[in-house]
């Protein structure tokens, strides 16, 4: 097998999954069916292209072979005439619309079915989980790693939800007004996910940087269908601040870099105006949410490439109003670890303490901090542990030897 054919298809299924899934799926209106389609499709891309050479346009190919397996199924199964007469003349008309020219330009409905996972048939707690495997292609052992919850069942309530998709015939529209805001804050928390997940990829995999690249691009789309969302404004501003700061994360010998040692001149500066002027024009709406705090967040760390310092008390004024709005395990670790910088090593510590010890024994954030606070409180014994714990738990090499470098620090003062 070509080892180019490979890389294409691999390349299309990472970069195109979200918009070709949410084609087939905003007219088959059956989610499982069109991930089996296109799952046969890019095997067949893998079969063919080696012996045919790889198309001009590989990713009108994946979607006229997988529109293709799509019809087949269907033809398979017992479906009302109607029905099927409805799904092919809009697949016909799809590829029609796709051979002119030999283009691939077709409708990118990747946020009507962020609204279609996100509607209030499907259990709230799987919109999220929903929406990042389906829209973006996520695997489920990586969604359940982000939530800390086990592959297993987490697959489990994806499949249920995706069967409630086709067999309650969930609308792939953007919500009225009225029902809007509950669901867009399930799409902005998918949409931030995802860019978690790829700023998580902290080792150059290229896929994780297509992810973030993938959610902020979400982002644009949504403030662009909802110009006047001060939420939507605020991800968008989040993010950016986030990804202005990527090339500051690893030093030029591939060392990381934790956020309060980077080196600012590295930091987009473009990025980071862009980011500050998104946060002032949400600001102006006068709906503070917890996008815009995080953001804010993000935009006093920004500072310190002007005054040199990093104003810990204002983080905490920020983190405690977060908190009251979203106070997310995530959210309650970052809290205090401020804390433990802006006052002291044992006020943050007493903020730990305070978190139950089942939700955080797998959660590495809590037990970096955990090291962290407790190496400036003097107790080295304590913190080798810690950050033994934190190095298992890490699935980032170059995170595991920044800490086992604290880790041997800590152990030569025992």
């Amino acid at each position: 097998m070509s080892a180019d054919a490979r890389r294409a298809a691999e390349q299309v299924a990472r970069q195109s999954y979200g918009k070709l899934i949410a084609f087939l799926v905003a007219r088959s209106r059956d989610v499982p069916a069109a991930e089996d389609a296109l799952s046969e499709a890019l095997a067949s891309a893998l079969r063919v292209w080696p012996e045919r050479g790889i198309p001009g346009n590989p990713e009108a190919w994946l979607l006229v072979a997988a529109r293709r397996n799509l019809m087949q199924a269907a033809r398979h199964r017992i479906v009302a005439a109607n029905a099927q007469t409805t799904i092919s003349l809009a697949f016909e008309e799809a590829e029609e619309r796709m051979n002119e020219a030999g283009n691939s330009v077709f409708p990118d409905e990747r946020l009507k079915l962020l609204f279609a996972c996100s509607h209030p048939a499907i259990d709230s707690s799987v919109h999220t989980a929903l929406m990042l495997q389906t829209v973006l292609g996520i695997e489920a052992r990586t969604i359940a790693r982000a939530f800390v919850v086990s592959p297993q069942a987490i697959s489990q309530r994806l499949v249920r939800a995706k069967v409630k998709i086709r067999d309650a015939g969930i609308p792939f529209t953007v919500p009225p007004r009225p029902t809007l805001p509950e669901r867009l804050a399930a799409v902005l928390s998918a949409i931030y996910a995802a860019y978690g997940i790829g700023w998580d990829g902290l080792d150059g995999e290229e896929a994780h940087q297509s992810l973030a690249a993938e959610a902020i691009w979400l982002g644009r789309a949504l403030l662009t269908l909802l110009p006047d969302e001060p939420e939507a404004i605020g991800l968008l501003s989040l993010m950016l601040h986030c990804e202005a700061r990527r090339n500051a994360r690893r030093r030029g010998d591939g060392r990381y870099m934790p956020l309060d040692e980077q080196d600012t001149a590295v930091w987009n500066a473009i990025m980071i105006a862009e980011a500050d002027a998104l946060l002032r024009k949400a600001g102006g709406f006068d709906r503070f949410g917890p996008f815009q705090c995080q953001a804010a967040i993000q935009s006093v760390h920004a500072t310190r490439r002007l005054s040199g310092t990093t104003d810990w008390q204002a983080l905490t004024t920020l983190y405690a109003a977060l908190l009251v709005m979203k106070p997310t395990l995530g959210a309650r670790v970052a809290e205090a670890a401020v804390i433990g910088r802006a006052s002291s090593a044992d006020e943050g510590l007493d903020r730990l303490d305070r978190i139950d010890a089942s939700a955080v024994s797998a959660y590495q954030p809590y037990w970096a901090v955990r090291a962290f606070l407790l190496a400036r409180a003097g107790d080295n014994t304590a913190a080798a542990d810690a950050y033994v714990t934190a190095i298992g738990l890490s699935d980032s090499p170059a995170v595991r030897a920044f800490l086992a470098d604290r880790l041997e620090e800590c152990r030569q003062t025992i």
